[in-house]
């Protein structure tokens, strides 16, 4: 039997959250492959690198469009007042970045990322081609440029090459710039076994992602039930964002999005259902009950006016939900989690938190509606992208995030109050510190590439027409 890893770096936590508890003095070994290797508690040890403020699992971003991130703020002009409206003038930005640009894009985005408290990125990635069509020689090329731009963030990297066949239920042809997401399932298959390789040992995992039911042939679905290379990975895919979706699905299939996943997929744990918004009760039990996570992104969802998810039916029911920052007009975990619970409060008129213990009680730092809400976005993201972190605890990635007790956001606060003020305390991010697998990405509040990254991303967009 080999023996583990030897620790290669030793830390102490002023404050560690354990569970649902807050840790003084907390010694931490973390192993060469970046593993959380010892843990203990109340230590003495003061040899070790000293960690001063409030230190949490980082929060996983289950559901990203890296190139939207330069359209972010340019589609609130007239004329854009839905997301089918919207979804054209995103059409128009993507007929544009060769991949130089995507990677600059991607660069600058996860940066961002990092600095706001998210420790790794689930890349939803359908940017395939040359724009105007074509391909390249490597069809991993575009693909490549997101790994790349991870690993010099430092991020976490989950990839997700995404099966884009068909412009509608209709099986429609791809026209215009859809020709640049066209992909099938080995073609998918292919890029993530291409970049296998490369990613080994770097914090890269990777899945499959279906980009819908209207973008993928029924076929498709029947043989990823059939495919053992389409299986053991995170499958995620878009499923009733929107009413219209609805409307056509039961038009031309003669069921709901969601039913018809049901019925004609494999879903269980290792699905995950980006948005689900139009999910009738059934629907949203049966989900719940397959153990499917959903990937919820609250500020993309108010900004294309998609509608409300049902959060308290769901998670009443064992709905397990992440959350994703998809179109990137907020970067930050805290502002999604935060407009989340507020929609659910404004529809119920209520400030009852949606719980999903039987007690209605997490205990200890967790008590609180912040801790509900982090515990979800920990536990079940994690679970979206089959990422072992979420936790501080022994054989766990060390991806964790510190907060700055000094910062007037958390001044005097202690216990679950200290994630309920990270939580519903404003826009100023106490983020001081982040760690991903090991190592200091983000040491006060400064990334080391974000001058340089910031100068490229500003090139490539004054570059875009």
């Amino acid at each position: 039997m080999s023996s583990p890893p030897s620790p290669v770096r030793v830390f102490r936590f002023e404050a560690l959250l354990v569970g649902d508890a807050w840790q003084p003095d907390a010694r931490v070994e973390v192993d060469d492959a970046g593993r959380i290797a010892s843990l203990d508690l109340r230590s003495p040890d003061t040899a070790c690198e000293q960690v001063r403020g409030w230190t949490v699992p980082g929060v996983p971003d289950v559901h990203s469009h890296a190139f939207h991130r330069a359209l972010a703020g340019l589609t609130e002009a007239g004329g854009s007042d839905s997301f089918w409206s919207w979804r054209e003038v995103m059409y128009r930005l993507a007929a544009q970045p060769g991949p130089e640009e995507v990677e600059a894009i991607a660069l600058q985005l996860y940066i961002e990322l990092l600095k706001a408290g998210f420790t790794c990125v689930g890349e939803f990635h359908y940017l395939h081609h040359p724009p105007g069509g074509g391909r390249y020689d490597d069809p991993a090329e575009m693909s490549q440029r997101i790994v790349r731009a991870a690993r010099r963030a430092g991020i976490g990297l989950v990839h997700m090459p995404a099966v884009y066949e068909s412009g509608g239920l209709d099986g429609e042809p791809l026209a215009g710039s859809q020709q640049r997401f066209r992909l099938g399932l080995d073609e998918a298959l292919a890029i993530r076994d291409a970049l296998a390789g490369s990613c080994r040992g770097s914090g890269c995992g990777f899945g499959l992602a279906l980009h819908s039911v209207r973008a993928v042939r029924p076929e498709t679905f029947q043989r990823i039930t059939e495919d053992p290379g389409a299986t053991g990975y995170p499958v995620h895919i878009h499923v009733a964002e929107q009413v219209r979706e609805v409307r056509e699905c039961l038009a031309r299939r003669r069921a709901r999005p969601v039913e018809w996943l049901l019925d004609h997929t494999p879903v269980d744990p290792g699905w995950c259902l980006v948005h689900a918004t139009h999910m009738t009760e059934a629907e949203s039990a049966a989900v719940a009950g397959r153990g499917a996570v959903v990937a919820l992104c609250p500020t993309t969802e108010a900004n294309l006016g998609d509608g409300l998810f049902p959060l308290g039916p769901f998670v009443r029911g064992g709905g397990r939900f992440g959350i994703g920052t998809d179109s990137h007009v907020s970067r930050s975990p805290v502002e999604e989690l935060r407009l989340l619970d507020y929609g659910q409060r404004l529809t119920s008129r209520s400030r009852s938190v949606p719980r999903s213990n039987p007690d209605g009680r997490r205990g200890g730092a967790l008590a609180g509606a912040g801790g509900e809400l982090l515990a979800h976005a920990w536990e079940d993201g994690c679970r979206a992208l089959s990422r072992d972190a979420g936790m501080v605890t022994v054989g766990r990635r060390a991806d964790l995030v510190v907060l700055d007790a000094e910062h007037p956001a958390l001044a005097g606060r202690s216990d679950h109050a200290v994630l309920d003020s990270w939580v519903f305390s404003g826009t100023e991010s106490p983020v001081r510190d982040v760690m991903v697998q090991g190592e200091w990405v983000v040491r006060d509040g400064r990334h080391p590439h974000e001058e340089e990254a910031a100068r490229s991303y500003a090139a490539v967009i004054d570059g875009l027409a």
